[in-house]
């Protein structure tokens, strides 16, 4: 047994801990896990937890369906929520096949490969998302409805914010989990809120962006209220987005600087992520539902980029010192963020190693009708199908992700776009299929 493992069992006993939560997602980044029981870690640890990957979507056939789930030591959290007798922990997970192999399929695998790429060229990159969430009421059976919390706007106060207290739960719980919130507000819509938390390095940030969806989803329900992160739950109101903010760093120094010099290695980063978007969006926005969000309500459509304006897919904040960085504004919270990290680290890196060169900023309002198209600039794909064939016939895609993993992703990512497609009407299809769950 190492040494880290020895410190969980010894944390789990002096915090009264009961069970532990081995965590891990689907293909689509929902998050999954199996209960055990405390007493069985110390098997765990050196073997692993078997579990049915059939029955998990997009994660392995039927035939090979026996894989293992390793605990990651480093990422041991209580679960405030629950008990403080007889606690709930929660562990990250790493999926193994049978031989002790790393499972091709694991996409947080695919993520800390991408990571290592960075290091061993010298970069390190630090990661930042900002998820928003509506918050809606319950009917009297405990089923969510549609129905806002409230019908506040961009930073309002409350009486017209009614999700203040349940912001600020989140923000103490966050805390808890040793995951630094840095502010909160309400957003545009009825009901939409934004919590955002410290930037990390990209593995840690994917890891605290699905502990924060499951943190805030967990304290609304004890509020007998829910959270929904899709990318569009009510019609013609703001969409939900989850700008992606990076960081690159090497010998300790941020590369994005202040005003309208920056680092060459900087701008070939930012050009290779905005080269490489467009093959990206059926991980980025990988819904029917997200193209209801694009190119409408601030949202961006077109491939361009720009400092400070939002009507940019990628934009320069008008920030300074260690917060410089680059933010993508086209993700939204329904995508498995260790794929989406995984190939923006990729495309970055690739700009990189061919010294792409930044294309001039676009410092007009897009958002204006026509203008794009006047000004030749290239759109984002949509719907859903335009954006698989793009990416199915990528060379660059398959040159990044494993074959079966984008292989299974695009064949159960078209079934959706033909169910929805097929359904006598399409919206409340997407409702049935995804408002739940997402």
């Amino acid at each position: 047994m190492t040494d880290s493992a020895a410190e969980v069992l010894r944390f789990i006993r002096e915090q009264d801990v009961k069970f532990v939560r081995l965590t891990f997602c689907d293909l689509f980044g929902l998050q999954k896990n199996i209960a055990v029981m405390a007493a069985e870690l110390p098997r765990i640890f050196e073997s692993g937890m078997i579990f049915d990957a059939s029955a998990v979507r997009g994660l392995a056939p039927v035939e090979h369906s026996d894989l293992f789930l390793m605990p990651d030591c480093s990422t041991i959290s209580i679960l405030p929520w629950r008990p403080s007798h007889e606690r709930v922990v929660r562990i990250f997970c790493d999926i193994q096949n049978p031989d002790g192999t790393e499972y091709v399929g694991d996409s947080r695998a695919i993520l800390k490969k991408a990571a290592r790429r960075a290091a061993d060229m010298g970069y390190f990159c630090s990661v930042g998302a900002e998820c928003e969430f509506y918050l809606f009421r319950l009917d009297e059976q405990g089923n969510p409805t549609t129905e806002p919390l409230d019908y506040g706007s961009y930073g309002d106060l409350a009486p017209l914010d009614k999700a203040e207290d349940i912001r600020r739960e989140i923000c103490l719980t966050l805390e808890e989990m040793d995951i630094r919130p840095e502010k909160s507000h309400h957003e545009s819509g009825p009901g939409q809120n934004e919590v955002d938390f410290r930037y990390s390095e990209a593995l840690s940030a994917a890891d605290n962006l699905m502990t924060f969806k499951t943190v805030v989803k967990s304290i609304a329900a004890m509020h007998h209220l829910f959270a929904s992160f899709l990318p569009k739950p009510l019609p013609g109101q703001f969409g939900n987005g989850m700008h992606i903010n990076l960081s690159l760093m090497q010998g300790g120094r941020n590369l994005f600087r202040t005003g309208k010099e920056h680092c060459p290695y900087a701008e070939s980063f930012l050009a290779g992520i905005l080269g490489r978007t467009a093959e990206m969006t059926a991980f980025l926005n990988p819904l029917v539902n997200s193209y209801e969000r694009l190119g409408l309500a601030e949202a961006p459509k077109y491939i361009s980029w720009s400092h400070q304006n939002r009507s940019q897919l990628i934009r320069i904040p008008a920030t300074t010192g260690e917060a410089n960085r680059m933010e993508l504004r086209s993700p939204d919270p329904s995508c498995n963020p260790y794929l989406a990290f995984a190939l923006l680290l990729h495309a970055g890196l690739d700009g990189i190693e061919e010294q792409a060169k930044l294309p001039a900023p676009c410092d007009k309002n897009l958002f204006e009708e026509g203008l794009a198209s006047r000004l030749g600039i290239r759109e984002l794909p949509g719907p859903l199908e335009e954006a698989l064939d793009l990416a199915e016939k990528s060379p660059w895609i398959r040159k990044v992700l494993p074959g079966e993993v984008i292989d299974r992703y695009m064949a159960e990512k078209r079934r959706e776009w033909e169910t929805i497609r097929r359904a006598e009407d399409p919206w409340q299809e997407q409702m049935r299929m995804y408002f739940r769950s997402i």
